[in-house]
């Protein structure tokens, strides 16, 4: 299925998320609180982003960052980066490298082993269980 059909079939949240740069409410959202083994993937396109074995407890870590799926890292080459100025104050977004997805934000974050919090919405992503 290419991008244009797949478009077709997601929710408005869906297509505001990953089209739009939008953001999904914390603690009310698919994969927040999944600690199933497994792998995460675009949901517009597919391609693998992150293993759960780099997920993080999304009820910790710093305030304003909890709620949402969080990594300490992502599969190397799946995401870009950009930097994103819409709240007034520099973020960095992240996004599918493969479909340009918006998938959430990466900060800094001391209490990880990489230094690093992707903080990603649910709805920009597919998980598929694994062993």
């Amino acid at each position: 299925m290419d991008k244009e059909q797949k478009l077709k079939t997601l929710s408005q949240e869906e297509i505001i998320v990953t089209q739009h740069g939008g953001t999904e409410k914390p603690f009310d959202n698919k994969y927040w609180d999944n600690d199933q083994k497994g792998e995460y993937r675009c949901k517009v396109c597919g391609a693998l982003l992150f293993a759960s074995d780099t997920k993080l407890n999304s009820a910790e870590g710093p305030l304003g960052l909890r709620g949402w799926p969080a990594f300490e890292n992502s599969v190397p080459g799946s995401v870009v980066f950009k930097d994103d100025m819409k709240l007034g104050y520099k973020r960095t977004e992240v996004l599918c490298a493969n479909c340009d997805a918006h998938l959430g934000h990466l900060f800094d974050d001391e209490e990880t082993s990489t230094g690093k919090h992707y903080c990603i919405n649910s709805c920009s992503l597919d998980f598929e269980k694994g062993e």
